[in-house]
């Protein structure tokens, strides 16, 4: 994981002003793997969000795997960076996984308070789906 977090820093620290990371989260809103429409169920759906966002969360041996998905432009690159980070990582790296990344990407200034309490609401989801696979 610590790879793939120094690669969003230096990628972000690339891009020369926020309209360019605005962009780019869209960017990567569109390379995000494409969430089958049967899994964006009520159930999947993330509580908390203003935007509609899925996560359709499995432990398998100990890892958390996810497909998922928002109907905002902006928030599926928020999704895409969850995925990047988190997706296939063990329910332990999940639970102690450093969220600071968020602040070092300049998110957290540059999100709404919506947008915000939306990926802490994400984040809190995938998080309690960690708790359930290490109780399993």
């Amino acid at each position: 994981m610590d790879k793939r977090r120094a690669q969003l820093l230096e990628d972000f620290d690339l891009l020369e002003n926020w309209e360019e990371k605005y962009d780019y989260l869209i960017e990567l809103g569109f390379d995000l793997a494409e969430m089958p429409q049967v899994l964006k169920t009520e159930e999947n759906l993330v509580k908390g969000c203003q935007s509609s966002v899925w996560f359709d969360i499995r432990c398998e041996n100990g890892k958390i795997n996810f497909d998922a998905d928002s109907d905002s432009l902006i928030v599926k690159g928020i999704v895409a960076i969850v995925d990047y980070l988190y997706n296939g990582q063990s329910a332990e790296d999940v639970l102690k996984a450093d969220l600071s990344i968020f602040e070092e990407l300049g998110l957290w200034q540059h999100l709404s308070s919506q947008r915000g309490n939306g990926l802490m609401a994400m984040l809190a989801h995938l998080k309690k789906a960690a708790t359930d696979c290490l109780s399993q």
